[in-house]
């Protein structure tokens, strides 16, 4: 799998990234009548010319050569069928898929967003909520019902009352009641989009609006704001919170007497894991991964963290609802740049609300841009279908005895049924079943699917819409045949037809000859007495690893060695090696001293077969390929226009 991502990233890179001509299209040659054109053969010049070092392939009409020998590859392909091969279709669906994504977005929301998060990211706010429930599928009648509720509470607020009180009253998260709805500090990212912009657009001290998120309406309050902390690292010695209050004060005291141990120098790792009760983090010295505000489901703790310097490194022990701390800091973290943070928060918003943003404004510009049909009439055949029944949530399509093979929706030419549609609302069902009544539901889920539809005539039509995406696809495409053709008629057969293996060697002994070659230990030095004491170990018949061992004794590797049988010509041979054995004399080359050991020499000649196999099929692939291209141009018809080339050649200059 490696090998064909990475000859089809080089012929990717070659011949993909151009965009289509505006010139005419005209036919340049046909391979048994199949026309390819003049604007693809100029498009993968002009981009491999750049590419190409072997100057022969920049002539033209060499160029021509290989272009129609790979196109002829590639109808050789679609002759065995292997584009019908399953295997193949997967990897090409797999491929478009993956690269369809780039178009299937809104280049300009999602760059606005990203600038939004990262100027929120700089920032740091410490809020409080009151939750007023109600889903977001909910009847207009039971969302006034919460919006008018937290408009309410919002004017106790306003007129003065606490607010903390107030959330611990009315509030419907359930931890409100314990913490009055303050939710600590939080960054971008922290809450559910919504929520997160009606903070950030509200001033300190100053209560919010009602905001409208999937669970409900929120009012909040803005308590501080500070400059994003960036992430810190600390290794931190734990002991859990017990049961007994008589275990805690053991604890406590446990914990005051390792604090003292550090202070009186013992090793904060070695203490980690000796007594830490976090098991995740003791037995890595009480290391802990890096974190920034808001992570951690301690604010007393990450407080403590961020407080911590170079200077003072250790903290005190200290308590949280956890148990009892000593933290160790190892590192901090300004914030990252958003070059830096750029990829993370992509990834980030293609995974919360801010998706839907994106999704929506694609969908709206889509909308304007095709044809859209829907019949009424079907439409309201359908809606009569549904009853109360539904939400029983056993809803299967193809119970409903009427055809429904009436067209309801259509997307340019793309027709959708009414059938089409009850399978639809069949697939989505935990959805629809929180919209109510039925013909809401009917019109939402409708609604819904005209947005799909548009969206699939959109990425199934993207070749037309964006000739480069058309391009790449098309050299992709080419690109699997080629690879899977190659391996079946050249890379498998040089490997499995050995008789004709052995042929191509035999006919080719001279290409596979040894120069001269030395059995040969070689030491080096930068310390010429360090050399010449290895020398005098040499003569007395010592091992490499006896004068290793002898010579690398203190803190310094003073002495390399290298061993084995090497050509002449290789850069491992000192200047002064002749092919008297034994021990030779120093010779300095730069910066290095060397005395070799020569154990024998082996005067040039004939490789064997196994010394050279993996050169030989490397050579009979290439050959192989070779004869296979004109076995082609015999088996298929191939017919240059030649006026035509005459024309390509005056418009490019090489």
């Amino acid at each position: 799998m490696k090998l064909k991502l990475l000859f089809l990233g080089f012929l990717m890179a070659a011949t993909s990234m151009v965009k289509a001509q505006n010139t005419p299209q005209k036919v340049l040659f046909t391979i048994n009548d199949t026309p390819f054109y003049t604007d693809e053969f100029k498009r993968v010049y002009n981009k491999n010319i750049d590419l190409v070092k072997d100057e022969s392939q920049k002539d033209l009409d060499q160029y021509l050569d290989l272009y129609i020998g790979y196109k002829l590859k590639i109808q050789k392909a679609m002759q065995l069928g292997l584009q019908d091969n399953p295997k193949y279709k997967s990897e090409l669906n797999s491929y478009r898929a993956q690269l369809s994504k780039n178009y299937l977005t809104d280049v300009k929301v999602t760059n606005e967003l990203l600038q939004e998060a990262y100027q929120r990211s700089l920032k740091e706010i410490n809020g409080s909520h009151i939750l007023f429930l109600v889903d977001e599928n909910a009847s207009p009648a039971d969302t006034l019902i919460a919006y008018n509720k937290a408009m309410m509470v919002r004017k106790k607020c306003l007129a003065g009352e606490d607010f903390g009180s107030l959330a611990a009253e009315f509030s419907e998260d359930p931890s409100a009641r314990e913490n009055k709805g303050n939710l600590g500090y939080f960054s971008v990212f922290r809450m559910v989009y919504p929520f997160e912009t009606g903070a950030y657009n509200t001033k300190l001290g100053e209560v919010s609006k009602p905001v409208r998120s999937r669970f409900g309406y929120h009012l909040i309050k803005v308590n501080a704001i500070r400059d994003n902390r960036g992430e810190v690292s600390v290794s931190h010695i734990m002991l859990l919170r017990a049961e007994t209050e008589e275990q805690n004060k053991s604890n406590q005291a446990k914990i005051q007497e390792l604090y003292q141990k550090l202070l009186q120098g013992e090793s904060f790792e070695q203490l980690a894991k000796q007594f830490s009760e976090d098991k995740s983090s003791a037995n890595n010295d009480g290391k802990m991964a890096p974190f920034a505000s808001g992570q951690l489901s301690s604010e007393e703790f990450e407080n403590v963290a961020f407080s911590l310097t170079p200077e003072e490194p250790l903290s005190k022990p200290f308590e949280t609802n956890f148990g009892f701390h000593i933290l160790k800091l190892n590192q901090k973290m300004p914030h990252k740049s958003f070059e830096q943070l750029q990829s993370d928060f992509q990834n980030r918003i293609s995974r919360d609300d801010r998706s839907r943003l994106i999704q929506n404004s694609l969908t709206d510009k889509l909308r304007k841009k095709y044809t859209i049909v829907k019949d009424k009439k079907v439409l309201a055949l359908v809606q009569k279908s549904f009853s109360d029944e539904f939400y029983k949530g056993e809803y299967v399509a193809d119970s409903v005895n009427t055809a429904f093979d009436q067209t309801l929706l259509k997307v340019q030419e793309a027709k959708t049924t009414a059938r089409d549609f009850l399978k639809f609302i069949e697939r989505n069902q935990i959805e629809a079943l929180k919209i109510k009544p039925v013909s809401k539901m009917v019109s939402v889920m409708f609604d819904k699917q005209t947005d799909e539809e548009l969206n699939r005539y959109y990425s199934a039509n993207l070749e037309n819409e964006f000739p480069e995406f058309a391009n790449i696809m098309s050299e992709y495409r080419d690109g699997l045949l080629l690879f899977d053709l190659m391996e079946k008629e050249i890379w498998e057969k040089s490997k499995t037809d050995s008789i004709g293996l052995q042929r191509f060697y035999e006919n080719n002994k001279q290409k596979y000859q040894w120069n001269k070659r030395y059995d040969i230990l070689v030491l080096s030095s930068t310390k010429k007495e360090v050399i010449a004491k290895a020398q005098k170990m040499l003569k007395k018949g010592k091992t490499a690893t006896d004068i290793k061992l002898a010579l690398n004794s203190g803190k310094e590797i003073e002495i390399m060695d290298k061993e084995g049988m090497f050509e002449v010509g290789s850069t491992a041979l000192p200047k002064n090696v002749t092919d008297k054995k034994g021990v030779t004399d120093i010779v300095q080359d730069g910066e290095y001293f060397f005395v070799s050991r020569i154990k024998n020499v082996l005067p040039a000649g004939q490789k064997d077969f196994k010394e050279c196999e993996g050169k030989v099929i490397n050579d009979y692939q290439q050959y192989l390929e070779e004869n296979w291209v004109s076995d082609l141009k015999k088996e298929f018809k191939v017919n240059v226009n030649t006026d035509v080339f005459r024309q390509v050649k005056a418009e490019i200059k090489p």
